[in-house]
């Protein structure tokens, strides 16, 4: 069937593998699909099948030899691929791409055919140095001042609205009802709201008049003028001036409880004092930040190893990752994703245009992962057998039947390998603090690979 075959690697991961047909199996494919659809083709004149071959020919032959020489084509493709060697196989969401189709038709009889596909193989690259190299990263550490910000988001969750008579302040919440005025002092159609209520200082009012407010007590109404910049976000206000009515029905406000072993109590039974309270938070925090630092150290390793390796990632394989992010997004919204498109097509957006951002971070999270899953496989971990049954049993029930479980064996077996990656590039390098960084800035400089 197939006379010859040739591979030829291209640039950005991608193979061309050219094959050789001979015209032998072609006329047999052909014979054959003749004469299948002979049986089954009802022409006028005669009973269904019994039209003459030379008929058939004669009104379909090109069609059918265009079919069976394609058919053949793909079959002879097919088993050709599954005797590759593993790193000259398609990647498994890459579709071989058939070249210059319109140079092959018509197909000649008797006549080889020789074709060419292009798709994407998994990138090939030689791993740089991994062990015994210098690697600074950046840390972070618990503070005071990091206990004292838990401690108050404690009291905000704990904080009481009790109502006031007093003046409101930056921070109360205020009930209100206003309205928009024309130049001539009537309400403007379609302004007016009763009942409004917000916290003065988040802006969440459309007039934004929080700072216009504060000092008016309970019952008091204020006439005033309101300019707007260039920059207003709202285009029907820039650069405007309007005149408002606000009368303040309603003003409360939060009272943060004491931070005293009383308030300690309220948090959790289990604090019997502020000090206690402050330790667990701490410990709690200490957790987050170790955390936090070993993915600094990852970022380090990471980054270290892409500086000495260069590779495309091949286009199918970011095209599959983003397709796979989009389809968590869609789950995430809680909306289909015909819902999703249509609001992208009211908004002048695409999925391809609301996904492209994302393809530089995939393309980098992919390249990482075939350098890390590279180590694996030189390092080739030792995983324990019985911690890997007793995952497995995990993971699938009893009477699962022995293909299977060998399967999921082996992905588990994979999977507890790739763990072991990065706890062997820590303690086979030499890693040393470049900067200790206050929490924010070091969250800023995290990049999660």
């Amino acid at each position: 069937m197939v006379t010859n075959k040739s591979l030829t690697a291209l640039e950005n991961s991608q193979m061309a593998l050219t094959l050789t047909v001979d015209a032998a199996s072609i006329e047999e494919a052909y014979k054959a699909k003749l004469n299948k659809y002979a049986k089954e083709i009802q022409m006028k004149g005669f009973r269904k099948g019994k039209a003459p071959t030379s008929v058939i020919e004669s009104k379909f032959g090109s069609a059918i030899r265009e079919e069976s020489t394609f058919d053949l084509m793909e079959s002879s493709l097919k088993e050709t691929i599954e005797t590759l060697e593993e790193k000259d196989k398609p990647l498994q969401f890459s579709t071989p791409v058939l070249q210059d189709e319109e140079k092959l038709i018509p197909f000649k009889k008797d006549s080889d055919i020789t074709f060419t596909v292009h798709y994407d193989v998994k990138p090939s690259f030689e791993l740089p140095q991994y062990t015994g190299l210098d690697i600074k990263y950046n840390s972070t550490e618990v503070t005071d001042s990091d206990v004292d910000a838990e401690i108050e988001k404690l009291r905000e969750q704990n904080a009481v609205v009790l109502k006031k008579d007093t003046p409101v302040a930056k921070g109360d919440i205020v009930t209100c009802n206003y309205v928009e005025l024309d130049s001539e002092g009537n309400e403007v159609p379609g302004t007016s709201r009763k009942d409004f209520t917000f916290t003065v200082g988040s802006s969440y009012n459309f007039y934004g008049f929080d700072d216009d407010i504060i000092g008016m007590a309970k019952g008091e109404e204020k006439k005033f003028e309101k300019t707007y910049g260039e920059d207003y976000a709202n285009p029907d206000y820039k650069g405007k001036t309007i005149t408002l009515i606000v009368n303040v029905t309603e003003v409360k406000e939060r009272q943060l409880p004491e931070v005293d072993d009383e308030f300690a109590q309220d948090v959790k039974e289990e604090y019997n004092t502020v000090e206690d309270m402050k330790n667990a938070i701490k410990a709690n925090l200490q957790k987050e930040v170790d955390e936090m630092v070993d993915n600094a150290k990852k970022d380090a390793i990471i980054e270290k190893l892409n500086e000495s390796v260069n590779f495309a990632v091949p286009a199918s394989m970011v095209d599959f990752e983003l397709e796979s992010s989009w389809r968590d997004y869609v789950r995430q919204t809680g909306l289909s994703e015909d819902q999703i498109l249509n609001y992208f097509k009211q908004s002048g957006m695409t999925k391809e245009s609301f996904t492209e951002g994302w393809r530089e971070p995939a393309t980098k999270n992919l390249k990482n992962q075939l350098i890390l899953e590279a180590i694996q496989k030189k390092e080739n971990f030792e995983v324990d057998e019985a911690a890997l049954e007793e995952e497995l049993k995990k993971n699938i029930k009893e009477d699962t039947d022995e293909s299977t479980k060998e399967y999921y064996r082996n992905v588990l077996r994979d999977n507890m390998q790739y763990a072991k990656v990065f706890p062997f590039l820590i303690e086979n390098n030499n890693l040393t603090v470049d900067k200790v960084l206050s929490k924010s800035e070091f969250l800023a400089s995290l990049n999660k690979y």
